[in-house]
């Protein structure tokens, strides 16, 4: 049985059937993992002999009739700043490889495993998570698996290009200006950014303390909603994260959208991007029966905020080895860190002033819909090795700008899903679904009417 291409819970489902054993699931991922990553370089650690330790562990559960959890026997993989016991949080950078090995699994891997999920390996990122093309001098780049000599976007590039090639079912990335949301656009997956402090951060490393997610990437709507799921709850490790009480979707999506009020975001959202862009935007407004055009205030101050708070956070993490070892670091990442260093501290305390007005300007649009779409990229994926695009006639640069949908968004720790948009001969795009804080469900629900009807 060949069973690459699988949805997480359908494969779950066979193990537990007995149709095949974790074991077997295990041994063909890995074979197609150690096939394909020598191209794709998604994978920068591959924990085959414990995957298969812990697939044995499932299969021995299944004979004796207990419990295997919801997701049993699925390969999955993170991107390599969340901490795995025995193994170097990476980071994506090269200074990390001095650090001695996790001590324990970071939060999100322990829910994961125990709900019967199985960990093969660690994936590729741009360094320290400050980037949008996962193009790292250290671990190299990770292509984009629908053209080779394109980009996966980034930060979580190997997260979402390994699941775009079913190296495995799902993974997770961080999101913190758009790393999660722009390579699943990219990538062709689906990709969601949960409300800020809705899943617990523990054992990841920080780029931007105020402003980082975690989140995860699937093929399917169903899966996003059984591993948002697993993920939710209070976690004493992370202080950011909330004592709400989990809101489970897994078995929701079917409600319809009828109740939910859309609109479509208006006027920077429908600005600086290419016509293919806007004109999937349209597509979705239709299938979606919208009309309504909302203004998200000063949605460009709201994008430059984000990156004076990102820039400063950021930077602060790394001043010490910024200054004694700068040519250790990605160059792309030290000269945007060390521009960062340089922030005055009025732009900061002015930025996070504009932080909480703008906050509750988007939350009075919430008070009349319920979901806003927007895109989710301003284009498809660029070259590798390219540094400008031109949109509008403007030559603009890469690197900044593929985030300039996303970074108003979390700014404010919004949740919101990529959704993505696969066209017969040509690259993927995305579409962000967007919802008020704690609304996960309402996004999830549209994305299961959009799968159903795209």
């Amino acid at each position: 049985m060949t069973i690459l291409s699988f949805d997480a819970i359908s494969l779950a489902q066979k193990v537990k059937n007995q149709e095949i054993t974790a074991t077997e699931v295990i041994k063909q991922f890995l074979d197609n993992i150690e096939q394909r990553n020598l191209r794709l370089n998604c994978f920068t650690t591959i924990l085959k002999d414990r995957a298969f330790e812990q697939a044995k562990n499932i299969d021995d559960k299944i004979a004796k009739g207990e419990n295997s959890g919801l997701l049993t026997g699925v390969p999955f993989a993170v991107k390599n700043l969340f901490d795995i016991e025995g193994v170097i949080t990476l980071a994506g950078s090269k200074i990390n490889k001095e650090n001695s090995p996790a001590t324990a699994d970071a939060t999100a891997i322990k829910k994961l495993k125990a709900a019967g999920a199985i960990l093969v390996g660690a994936l590729n990122m741009d360094e320290y998570a400050y980037g949008f093309v996962t193009e790292n001098s250290h671990y190299g780049a990770t292509p984009n698996p629908h053209d080779l000599s394109r980009i996966s976007g980034g930060s979580s590039g190997g997260s979402a290009a390994a699941v775009a090639a079913s190296l495995v079912p799902f993974s997770l990335g961080s999101d913190t200006n758009g790393s999660v949301r722009v390579p699943a656009a990219l990538c062709g997956v689906l990709g969601l950014k949960p409300t800020y402090g809705r899943l617990s951060r523990a054992g990841t490393v920080l780029f931007s303390n105020s402003l980082d997610h975690i989140g995860g990437f699937t093929r399917t709507v169903r899966d996003m909603a059984a591993i948002f799921d697993v993920l939710q709850g209070q976690d004493q490790y992370d202080p950011v994260c909330t004592s709400l009480s989990p809101q489970l979707c897994f078995d929701k999506l079917d409600d319809g959208i009828e109740d939910l009020k859309i609109a479509v975001a208006g006027n920077y959202f429908l600005e600086g991007a290419e016509a293919e862009v806007l004109e999937v935007v349209e597509t979705v407004s239709k299938l979606l029966n919208t009309k309504e055009i909302i203004s998200i205030p000063e949605a460009h101050r709201a994008r430059a905020a984000a990156y004076i708070i990102t820039a400063s956070e950021g930077s602060n993490f790394h001043l010490k080895n910024l200054r004694s070892r700068p040519q250790d670091f990605d160059p792309a990442t030290r000269d945007r860190f060390l521009a960062g260093a340089f922030i005055p501290n009025a732009w900061y305390i002015q930025a996070q002033r504009f932080r909480r007005w703008y906050r509750d300007q988007v939350k009075e649009i919430f008070q009349k819909v319920d979901v806003i779409i927007a895109p989710t990229t301003p284009c498809a994926a660029t070259t590798l090795g390219q540094e400008k695009m031109t949109i509008n006639g403007e030559e603009i640069l890469i690197r900044p700008n593929l985030g300039r949908f996303t970074q108003p968004l979390s700014f404010i720790g919004l949740p919101v899903l990529s959704f993505p948009i696969l066209r017969p001969n040509k690259l993927p795009l995305g579409i962000q679904l967007i919802a008020a804080p704690y609304q996960e469900l309402k996004i999830l629900q549209v994305a299961a009417f959009l799968e159903e009807k795209i």
